[in-house]
């Protein structure tokens, strides 16, 4: 009888009295996300709101630091100033190579006398053996002397050892030995450059500037490239910008460089033009300087005065039970009102540090848009249907 009864009414009349009841229901659920957007997550975002942010960072037991910039406080957080350049150049003293497994030998063994030795004078340029390289014992093979361990020793000490055994042959001999391939005095270069492989020092000895360019150079920026070196008994980091500003100095032979990407980025979150993980846009950027490279605040949604940047200490102590830092040191997050066109200059002034996160909040406006666009397309659809 029911279904017979709804049968007879009008259909405008059934959308219309499901569209009341439809209404009723959106209206009981705005209240109820207005209710909840202050407590919890409700609508999508990159991060949490403003207010959230500056209200945890003043409780007495806030876990970061919270600095609200400003030209009062801002002078520690300053860009500091240009190093001054260097005069100074480096010197290429160095070490004697000491030969090892591979390098290649020419010896040449001469007699001062002219008739019967078993060498040919010095005069006449001695008696030349060359190719002669060290095995993986370390040794070489000559005639009279014999097999002999070199590896480890210098030029002189390995001409001395093959001296000692031939004079048991001749009554003045000579001996010279050079290196012809040498993997001792060579030194080799890898990572981000544009030709890595291993560079002879026959010629004189490198630097590190010296080895670098023969590799082609870096293929990143300068202020983003970190240079390793590795000698077998230590190992050193320099920066590649320090290097070109006076810091360059003589590489020992045989050691490894290797060329990689600095930490130099920070993460861009929120309410901007390209969200993402970049480098740094110069070797000491700016905040001013990030967000331009970062493509600015959203026009149709960044709120101006929650612009946030979010900083580690150099040394944090964490306790993964607790969830707690029990370290003196504390995160720091920075606040930035952009309205205020004083701070333009602050963050041209503000200096970013490796691994910042800067964090643009939304307009409330638009986080009211984001709650109010879907019910506004659900009454336009309800109109729709109740026009039929």
């Amino acid at each position: 009888m029911a279904l017979h009864v709804l049968s007879l009414l009008p259909l405008k009349t059934i959308v219309n009295s499901f569209m009341k009841k439809t209404t009723t229901k959106i209206a009981f659920t705005i209240m109820m996300l207005s209710a909840l957007s202050g407590c919890a997550s409700v609508f999508s975002g990159a991060g949490p709101f403003k207010g959230d942010i500056i209200n945890q960072g003043q409780e007495e037991q806030a876990q970061y630091m919270f600095v609200p910039l400003s030209a009062d406080n801002i002078a520690p957080y300053m860009r500091p100033a240009a190093p001054a350049l260097k005069p100074e150049v480096s010197s290429t003293a160095i070490p004697d190579a000491k030969l090892v497994t591979g390098d290649v030998l020419r010896v040449m063994m001469a007699d001062s006398n002219i008739e019967g030795t078993l060498f040919a004078p010095l005069a006449t340029g001695g008696t030349v053996f060359d190719n002669i390289r060290v095995d993986a014992k370390g040794q070489i093979s000559l005639p009279y002397a014999g097999r002999l361990k070199v590896q480890g020793m210098t030029l002189t000490q390995a001409e001395d050892s093959i001296l000692a055994q031939i004079r048991k042959y001749t009554t003045d001999p000579q001996v010279h030995v050079s290196l012809v391939g040498d993997l001792a005095g060579s030194v080799l270069v890898a990572g981000d450059v544009q030709k890595p492989g291993r560079f002879s020092t026959l010629q004189g000895p490198l630097t590190l500037l010296d080895a670098i360019n023969q590799a082609g150079g870096p293929k990143l920026e300068p202020y983003l490239a970190d240079v390793v070196v590795r000698t077998g008994s230590s190992v050193q980091r320099y920066s590649y910008q320090d290097l070109l500003n006076g810091l360059n100095q003589p590489v020992q032979p045989n050691a490894e460089i290797v060329v990689e990407r600095s930490r130099k980025r920070f993460v861009a979150m929120g309410a901007i033009g390209q969200p993402g993980l970049h480098d740094f846009p110069s070797q000491s950027p700016t905040l001013l300087e990030v967000l331009g490279k970062v493509g600015g605040l959203s026009e149709r949604s960044a709120d101006a005065t929650g612009v946030f940047v979010f900083r580690l200490p150099e040394e944090i102590a964490y306790d993964p039970l607790t969830k707690q830092i029990t370290s003196d040191a504390k995160p720091i997050v920075f606040q930035l009102n952009m309205r205020d066109p004083i701070a333009l200059f602050l963050a041209r002034q503000f200096q970013i540090q490796p691994d910042d996160a800067v964090y643009v909040t939304n307009a409330y406006a638009y986080e009211f848009q984001k709650l109010i666009s879907p019910i506004i397309q659900v009454l336009i659809l309800g109109r729709s249907v109740g026009n039929l």
